[in-house]
């Protein structure tokens, strides 16, 4: 089967993962996503994160009911830092009769020349690529020469497939976060199985 993977803190796993995911499963030749729990990201500090445990828990919740999506804990087994390309190898030789692609949003192929080994991952593994709403911040980078020439020769390589179509999501799990702890009502952020299990166990309050 061709397998996307869709990596993520999932912290928590919010409507705007879920549209992607489904988008991406539903509009492309991929047969199945699997969204991938990670513990820990090379490029990011870890803050007010949820236990892998419960990470874990609230996708299942979330994707239960649909066939073509699956959470996959693979990168709590492995040695850390979980860099993307240790992963695919452990995936290609526990099942070496599934096709693994990436799935990311376009920030991400901005800095994609900063992953270990992402050449060889271009090289050997197909990658969809999703629209995101860019901050100011973000729109200034990627204006800027050289940066963007990068991009460019990426989006226009055979194994980068752009999801020009994709809905565009600006929804943040670190926004969710703060707005729990301020007391908002984020029912409709979040999926009615994830919203229940955050708001029973009275998660970021």
């Amino acid at each position: 089967m061709k397998i996307g993977l869709y990596f993520g803190t999932f912290n928590p796993i919010h409507v705007g993962h879920l549209v992607i995911a489904n988008y991406i499963s539903e509009f492309t030749d991929l047969d199945q996503v699997w969204l991938v729990v990670t513990p820990q990201n090379p490029l990011k500090q870890k803050k007010s994160m949820l236990s892998d445990f419960h990470r874990l828990a609230l996708v299942r919740e979330a994707i239960d009911d649909n066939r073509k999506l699956r959470v996959s804990d693979i990168e709590f087994k492995i040695r850390k830092p979980n860099y993307t390309i240790h992963t695919l190898a452990h995936l290609i030789e526990n099942h070496p009769e599934n096709d693994f692609s990436l799935i990311m949003g376009e920030d991400n192929l901005r800095s994609f020349h900063k992953w270990f080994n992402y050449e060889e991952i271009l090289a050997k593994h197909k990658i969809y690529v999703y629209p995101r709403v860019l901050t100011p911040q973000e729109e200034r980078e990627r204006d800027r020469s050289q940066k963007r020439e990068q991009t460019d020769a990426l989006k226009n390589h055979p194994n980068v497939s752009i999801c020009k179509d994709a809905p565009v999501m600006k929804i943040s799990s670190s926004f969710i976060r703060a707005a729990i702890k301020e007391k908002k009502d984020v029912r409709y952020l979040l999926s009615e199985p994830v919203f229940r299990y955050v708001d029973e166990m009275k998660f970021y309050q």
